[in-house]
């Protein structure tokens, strides 16, 4: 009995942590494509690039993790191929690793810009830690930076760089900020607040190609609109896309993701998928979901551990996201789409407030900037299934953290 792991980041080591911690002893074996110890990708975007000096990776598990819980991993390598009918994974390295369960945590990569000029050596993705040190080494301060993308990782790379002291243009194809995670209400404020320091965002403006002024000492960024902003350094912050390739390679069934089921196994019986890379049917959504987030890599990673130890349990962890940009956090509790009412409550002019969204009168998300207590009581209210409906949340005294301990009280 022999599990393999295909993926070194968060969702995979938590399966092997998950699996251990279930009593399974046999063989587990990860492949990890890159060099460095498994580590933490959140402060690349997040913290690291306000940091000083040279950037140095959180790690996922100490290194004797590994060694401690008899778990083989191979870095530097990737692995190319799958034989299903041997059971086989092939690696770079000419390696071939048999197995009797295979896990797939082969994660995202930065979406192509797919234009003229993404191949200029000013132009930077911000997926893994030598995107990272590459980008660090092309900053300076007073640097003319152009950010694709007004997401999570666009809009948290723009106020780690412009505390840096750069100049920070962001252009966005879509109609506001963080349209894909956030309501309409948080979107605007945090555009505010992005331009309060002094990021210019272009909304429904898409870059079109990347060219350099004479002498190729800077480049150019022209748009959709016609209009060319120069720049020194260009990052992508346009999304990712799912690691499927092998999966499809090896004819799983993948759809922008490799499909699950509720369990998180694959078309095959014997190969599950977990975090970035796998589209599950979510129970909150209603439609197969595919979500990038360290909670979702994390709850997904120990499910599959379950799955694999015999559970057949379906996967229903309540999804959770954080994004620092700056000096605010932005925490989700559930998934923002398809609300019929919300409110926001406390004091935004201050920083600290929450947007409560609502599905025919009943609580579905909540988004809160430095209020922790307040999404942690979220997070409470739809883990428990606590009812919250809009007319209780828009009283004058109400309190989402105090309605939620109440109703844990009385149930208990």
């Amino acid at each position: 009995m022999t599990t393999v792991i295909i993926g070194g980041g968060q969702a995979g080591v938590q399966v092997a942590d998950s699996l251990r911690a279930g009593g399974y002893g046999e063989e587990i074996t990860m492949v990890a494509d890159e060099a460095p110890w498994p580590y933490q990708r959140p402060p690349l975007s997040k913290e690291l690039m306000n940091a000083a000096g040279a950037i140095k990776p959180l790690p996922l598990r100490p290194e004797m993790f590994f060694c401690d819980n008899d778990i083989n991993l191979v870095r530097g390598t990737a692995a190319t191929d799958i034989d299903r009918r041997r059971q086989t994974v092939g690696l770079a390295d000419g390696q071939q690793l048999p197995y009797s369960q295979l896990v797939m945590a082969t994660g995202a990569r930065v979406r192509p810009l797919g234009i003229a000029g993404a191949d200029l050596p000013g132009v930077f993705g911000l997926r893994t830690l030598e995107d990272a040190k590459r980008l660090e080494s092309a900053i300076r301060p007073g640097a003319k930076v152009v950010i694709v993308g007004a997401g999570f990782i666009g809009l948290e790379c723009a106020s780690g760089l412009r505390a840096l002291g750069c100049d920070i243009i962001i252009l966005e194809s879509g109609s506001r900020a963080m349209k894909r995670t956030s309501s309409p209400m948080m979107s605007e404020w945090f555009a505010e607040a992005h331009r309060s320091t002094g990021i210019d965002l272009k909304f429904e403006e898409r870059i079109a190609r990347i060219d350099t002024t004479p002498g190729g000492q800077q480049m150019v960024a022209l748009s959709t609109l016609g209009n060319r902003y120069e720049a020194d350094v260009v990052v992508c912050g346009n999304g990712v896309m799912a690691n499927d390739t092998l999966g499809a390679k090896a004819g799983l069934d993948v759809d922008d993701g490799i499909l699950v089921d509720s369990s998180l196994r694959t078309s095959d019986p014997k190969i599950v998928a977990v975090g970035d890379c796998a589209r599950f049917p979510s129970v909150h959504t209603g439609t197969r979901a595919r979500l990038e987030s360290v909670q979702n890599a994390t709850a997904q990673g120990r499910h599959a551990a379950s799955t694999i130890l015999g559970g057949t349990d379906a996967y229903r962890a309540v999804p959770w996201f954080w994004s620092v940009q700056g000096k605010n956090k932005l925490q989700i509790a559930g998934i923002v789409g398809g609300n019929d009412r919300r409110i926001m409550v406390g004091q935004p002019d201050e920083g600290k407030f929450s947007v409560m969204n609502f599905q025919r009168n009943i609580l579905t998300s909540v988004e809160s900037v430095n209020q922790p207590a307040v999404h942690m009581a979220a997070r409470r209210a739809l883990e428990h299934a606590i009812l919250v409906t809009y007319d209780q949340a828009v009283q004058a005294d109400f309190s989402l953290v105090t309605a939620t301990k109440a109703q844990q009280a009385s149930a208990a």
